[in-house]
């Protein structure tokens, strides 16, 4: 069995990082994403398709890092605290 990098939460859908190499991979995705949104100009008057298009890499980021997750984490389901 491999080590997983993220633990599920004990509330909720999702994960947490649990070694250093998650929570290296979540500060990579973090840094993606505020790197591009403080490069990159917005314009105050852009249409809904151009706020489509800025956006695009930042779910780009954030589905790959679910999706790491989903492989490195444990099994994903509803958690209501207790077993």
């Amino acid at each position: 069995m491999r080590p997983l990098w993220y633990k599920a939460k004990q509330y909720g859908w999702g994960w947490y990082p649990f070694t250093w190499q998650g929570w290296f991979i979540l500060i990579v995705a973090l840094a993606l994403i505020l790197g591009y949104v403080f490069t990159v100009p917005v314009d105050p008057n852009a249409a809904a398709t151009e706020i489509v298009l800025y956006l695009t890499p930042v779910w780009i980021v954030v589905a790959g890092l679910i999706v790491i997750c989903w492989y490195t984490g444990e099994k994903p389901r509803w958690r209501w605290g207790g077993k």
